[in-house]
């Protein structure tokens, strides 16, 4: 249901942060833990379900917006995921 903006004592700007403000470029990363890392969160931060969710669902259109910043290693195994980080310049 929608709220209405004046029970809010403060509304901020949205702002998307770019990969490399967000990415070490020595490192690759979960989706999870990019997600926390686009929400300001240590990559490991104990999330709920629910959060995590919210924040994965955040995170996926960012990675697509910004794919050309981005590069994936494929899993070493069947049963790991992938990893993403920085391009190389």
């Amino acid at each position: 249901m929608p709220v209405d903006r004046d029970e809010f004592e403060e509304i901020r700007p949205f702002d998307l942060h770019e990969p490399e403000d967000v990415l070490d470029p020595e490192k690759l990363y979960t989706i999870p833990e990019l997600a926390r890392l686009l929400q300001g969160l240590p990559a490991d931060a104990e999330l709920n379900e629910a959060n995590e969710a919210v924040f994965i669902d955040w995170a996926i259109p960012w990675m697509i917006f910004n794919q050309d910043d981005l590069v994936f290693a494929e899993p070493e195994a069947d049963d790991l995921v992938g990893l993403y980080g920085l391009a190389d310049e």
